[in-house]
């Protein structure tokens, strides 16, 4: 653990974990809100919609994460020339936070339409029977009581995704995965206690995680 002494491989450590969090952060909102909009076009009434639900389901879900994020870089960036920031670090995050969003995504859609399926027929044929549109039944009636029921299938994509994460240091982002890599090459007689220190670290964060949306599930369970 000698290595762990220096200032300067603790800033690198460090640094690695925050970026972890920023993009594991930023993408879970990301794929939050586009997951509930596929979700929504998935059980749509419009057949067009359906479909492009389904197209990015299964495109995305069957696409491996290192293509989306190369093509996030090679094509958007260095094929498009969309420069989010004039800062390369911060570019680079912001185009892994796309990445990670459109995949993880298609994912949360497909966990939030199975806690559609668990919502009784009945209560959508009521509020339409009072007049009420297809997305107001969806915003006010099915979604709150789907999000009820997959809280547990959503922390495991969240977890997933903090670990994906690691995926963005492909593109030059110094994330902990690059930041682990710089530790061994430096230190290569220290590669046992550095990948413990780093595998510890997320075991550490995501354990946890994972017990408090396992009591959090339980806790909103809807009683049927």
């Amino acid at each position: 653990m000698d290595v762990f002494t220096d200032p300067a491989n603790i800033d690198t450590y460090t640094t690695g974990f925050l970026w972890i969090l920023k993009l594991t952060l930023a993408a879970t909102v990301g794929s939050v809100v586009l997951g509930v909009l596929l979700a929504g076009m998935r059980v749509s009434p419009v057949p067009v919609l359906r479909g492009f639900g389904t197209a990015w389901v299964n495109i995305f879900r069957n696409t491996p994460l290192t293509l989306i994020v190369f093509f996030c870089y090679f094509g958007l960036y260095s094929g498009l020339g969309l420069e989010i920031s004039d800062d390369i670090n911060l570019n680079n995050y912001w185009l892994g936070v796309i990445g990670l969003s459109v995949y993880t995504a298609a994912f949360v859609c497909e966990a939030i339409r199975s806690g559609i399926n668990t919502v009784p027929v009945g209560q959508a044929e009521a509020a339409r029977a009072i007049g009420m549109s297809f997305l107001q039944t969806l915003r006010m009636i099915i979604l709150p009581q789907a999000g009820r029921a997959v809280v547990a299938p959503l922390g495991s994509i969240f977890i997933a995704l903090a670990k994906n994460s690691t995926i963005v240091g492909t593109i030059g982002l110094m994330e902990s995965s690059s930041a682990m890599k710089e530790l061994i090459n430096a230190n290569g007689d220290a590669v046992i206690s550095i990948f413990l220190v780093f595998a510890g670290t997320f075991a550490v964060v995501l354990i946890p995680t994972g017990y408090a949306f396992g009591w959090l599930a339980n806790r909103l369970a809807v009683k049927r």
